[in-house]
């Protein structure tokens, strides 16, 4: 009867963690063979019949009989007079089959015996959630927020399944709270000892990329091709769009009438900017398509050192670099290119990049992010104006209108 209680115990897993039946059988008599090669130094002569649904459990031992005095092995031979008593009948050279209870492999061993399984269920459970995760890396899901830590936000599955999504994945604006249902794209999935560590992005381009095939039904389709897209979260995003049909307009189908159908995702992403262009593999128009919303007048393209020179009226400059130097970084980051802004006009202007032996490079940095990137930008403002627009002190900002004025007056 004991037997049958374990195993009655050992059935309670399979309807649990919903286990199918060979497997179940497996990790049994994988976890038996264990306790076997403990208790009797091997398990190469035993016979493990399992039948979880019924409840049965037989375990025989085969051994052969040797004559009196001569047993070397105890696990694997026994003697005539031993066999004799289980069978009149034996002799010399046969095998004798004989049932192993488990009140035989002592109270420990049972006991250790039903941890080691439930240890192995939740390694398979284990695994299988990691399968079912890896496959479905760079795909959106969807899971309830159920605490709140300083560095994360842990979320759950409706199977229970723990998802973290870490607080440099998260798009700035981003405010939860408890119960709240999150999308995200799973991003990486990883198995940390036993345990399956699964990571979950709103931050990544691969999330604006999916969002654009779920809502947007010819992108769904595939008669819109999402090229590339590259985003700042919370701020900025360029997608590059195109399709094969040319009765189709990839940026107004993508955008919608008056932005309906971009509306939701700008939404999702916490108000983030997103200009839809038209991928092409004209760099110039690339690029020129690529700076929207500014106009450029002109582009010099260095094919080898991938770099890009646009000619743009002053009253353009600004807006090629954006907000932060957003939309410039992005432009760039989608072309493949590092893209430098010259000022029509300005053909003896010096870019402040030329004075890095004397101007250190963040400060550089600061002028840059207000679209101020050549001597002459710089000089046109007063020093109150570029201190109200930077975060640098009166005397930095001193000291390097007094470095490019002392450039000009040579």
């Amino acid at each position: 009867m004991e037997n049958l209680a374990l195993i009655d115990s050992f059935s309670e897993f399979k309807d649990d963690k919903l286990i199918d039946r060979v497997t179940l059988m497996a990790i049994l008599e994988d976890v038996f063979r264990n306790a076997l090669k403990k208790k009797y130094g091997s398990d190469d002569n035993f016979d493990i019949i399992i039948n979880p649904d019924k409840g049965d459990l037989e375990i025989w031992r085969n051994r052969i009989v040797v004559a009196d005095g001569e047993v070397e092995d105890e696990n694997e031979e026994i003697s005539l007079s031993e066999a004799q008593k289980i069978e009149p009948d034996f002799e010399i050279g046969e095998d004798v089959s004989e049932e192993v209870k488990l009140i035989d492999l002592g109270r420990r061993s049972i006991l250790a015996l039903r941890q080691n399984l439930i240890s192995k269920i939740h390694e398979h459970d284990n695994t299988n959630i990691y399968k079912q995760f890896k496959e479905l890396e760079g795909d959106i899901y969807t899971a309830e927020v159920h605490h709140i830590r300083h560095r994360a936000v842990i979320l759950l599955d409706d199977e229970g399944n723990e998802i973290i999504l870490p607080k440099d994945k998260q798009i700035p604006s981003d405010f939860f709270r408890k119960g709240d249902n999150v999308r995200g794209v799973i991003e990486s999935v990883e198995l940390k000892g036993n345990k399956p560590t699964i990571i979950m992005s709103r931050a990544s381009p691969i999330f604006l990329e999916k969002l654009f095939e779920q809502e947007i039904p010819e992108v769904f389709d595939g008669l819109i091709n999402v090229q590339k897209v590259v985003r700042i979260p919370g701020e900025k995003a360029k997608v590059a769009v195109d399709s094969y049909d040319d009765r189709i307009d990839p940026v107004g189908a993508c955008v919608g009438m008056k932005g309906s159908r971009i509306h939701g995702i700008v939404r999702e992403l916490g108000n983030e900017n997103i200009d839809v262009i038209n991928y092409t593999n004209n760099l110039n128009l690339f690029i020129t398509r690529a700076l929207s919303p500014a106009k450029v007048t002109s582009i010099k393209i260095d094919e080898e050192n991938k770099r890009a020179e646009v000619l743009l009226r002053p009253e353009e400059v600004s807006k090629a670099i954006g907000r932060g130097g957003h939309n410039i970084r992005l432009a760039g980051q989608l072309t493949g290119y590092e893209i430098d802004v010259l000022r029509e006009g300005a053909e003896e202007d010096v870019e402040l990049r030329e004075f890095s032996d004397e101007i250190e490079e963040w400060i550089i940095e600061e002028f840059q992010k207000i679209g101020l990137d050549t001597a002459k930008s710089v000089l046109e403002h007063d020093i109150s104006d570029l201190m109200k627009r930077t975060d640098l002190e009166e005397e930095t900002v001193k000291h390097v209108i007094n470095i490019l004025k002392e450039e000009f007056e040579e």
